[in-house]
């Protein structure tokens, strides 16, 4: 059951923009006991499909700007590339430490330095 709510909660973030994976990832780490690189791979597979429906979504709302988008896919791809390939060769332990101390940044950035609208 905690599968499913996390994979509907996740799923509802990511669909906003938001990330399903700071959620996603810190449940299946620290309530589901999975390893860190396995919750980092679910993640990212999982990613796969519900970036798909919300990419359908935003297009028909024309919240895409295609020309931006495609000036972010190729460095993305090679950022993809070269961290998936250094997520490999970090112990689990270091990279659960990488991992909490960017949530934490984001987290302050999100309370305390990005302005109000």
């Amino acid at each position: 059951m905690l599968y499913f709510i996390t994979g509907i909660f996740s799923g509802f973030l990511g669909g906003m923009g938001i990330g399903g994976g700071t959620i996603l990832i810190p449940t299946l780490v620290f309530f589901l006991h999975i390893n860190q690189k396995i919750a980092q791979s679910i993640n990212l597979l999982s990613f796969i499909p519900l970036s798909i429906v919300a990419i359908i979504t935003h297009l028909k709302n024309k919240n895409i700007n295609i020309k931006i988008a495609l000036y972010l896919i190729i460095p993305g791809l090679i950022g993809a590339l070269l961290g998936s390939t250094l997520a490999i060769s970090l112990s689990t332990n270091y990279l659960k430490k990488i991992f909490s101390i960017f949530l934490f940044i984001m987290g302050f950035y999100q309370l305390f330095c990005k302005e109000k609208e």
